[in-house]
């Protein structure tokens, strides 16, 4: 069994979970294009995800990781997650996969304006200048006056986007006490609950084929998350970041290879200024971390 480790082992699971969740992503917009729905995906993709993620527990930290100190901030990390990805999968019902995917990596940007408002952070005029650079490439992607998006399904992307940046920030404090196996658990436990329960409004049967989209789906989910989580165990988060920005290629690539959906000029370029922009984030996030915890000179 390979065993990985280090920088270069961080960077190899982050690069597994950029194609787990590419290959996710397809194959919902595959079961979308069968008649599923929003919360047939979340639901489905808990309830497939799970035996991966318990299998994963068991073999690694075990089952007492999943104890939690903190349960209603993990009820609250939950509420936002489960409501932004009913959006996020509600946006990959409307929008071609390559934008859907695109607009939710505008939770970068959000982030930052969530760490300004709630958290008091303060924010330089280089973040600053990233958000702006984001936005005008959200515009781009929009294509106002030209070949527009469906305005819902863009809403519902950059919705989702600002739910998973505010996963983003509390997930900065429940990280300090809980360990990630609690974490990625009660989230797909909530995830599986909430869908149970919307099933009897938005479920219905659909062909087989459609199951099996869902069954690969959720697998896929399962084995993204993990590998997400574990590269931030090998390697910094600076370092493993910029490969998230393949789940944008991979989803360019299998909508045009299983859908026929050729990327518009527009797309790319504003897909291009996105990247920028959270690649941008990224290292001034780096940059002020490592400022704040430098060793004091001596006097």
């Amino acid at each position: 069994m390979i065993r990985l480790e280090g920088i270069t082992g961080g960077i190899i699971l982050r690069i597994l979970a950029a194609g787990s969740f590419s290959l996710m992503s397809g194959l919902m917009k595959l079961a979308a294009e069968t008649g599923v729905t929003a919360p047939e995906m979340m639901f489905y993709r808990a309830i497939f995800g799970l035996p991966v993620v318990l299998a994963w527990v068991l073999m690694g930290p075990g089952i007492g990781a999943i104890a939690t100190r903190r349960p209603l901030m993990h009820l609250w990390r939950c509420a936002l997650g489960v409501t932004g990805i009913l959006c996020l999968f509600q946006a990959l019902t409307l929008l071609p996969l390559a934008d859907a995917t695109t607009l939710g990596f505008t939770a970068p940007m959000f982030a930052t304006l969530l760490s300004f408002l709630f958290l008091k952070e303060a924010v330089g005029r280089h973040r600053w200048l990233a958000v702006v650079v984001g936005f005008v490439g959200v515009m781009i992607v929009m294509r106002p006056g030209g070949d527009a998006l469906p305005a819902v399904g863009v809403a519902f992307a950059l919705v989702g986007a600002g739910f998973s940046a505010g996963v983003t920030v509390t997930l900065r404090h429940l990280s300090k006490t809980e360990h990630v196996a609690a974490i990625v658990f009660w989230f797909f436990i909530a995830c599986a609950v909430v869908g149970a329960l919307l099933l009897p409004a938005f479920g219905s049967l659909h062909p087989p084929l459609a199951f099996a989209f869902l069954v690969g789906a959720g697998m896929a989910g399962g084995v993204a998350q993990l590998a997400m989580t574990e590269s931030l165990r090998l390697a910094p988060v600076s370092a493993v970041t910029p490969f998230d920005y393949l789940q944008i290629a991979g989803a360019v690539l299998f909508g045009w290879l299983a859908l026929s959906v050729a990327p518009s000029i527009s797309s790319l370029a504003g897909a291009a200024l996105i990247i920028a922009s959270g690649l941008y984030t990224a290292w001034r996030e780096q940059v002020r971390r490592r400022a704040v915890t430098a060793p004091t000179p001596p006097i």
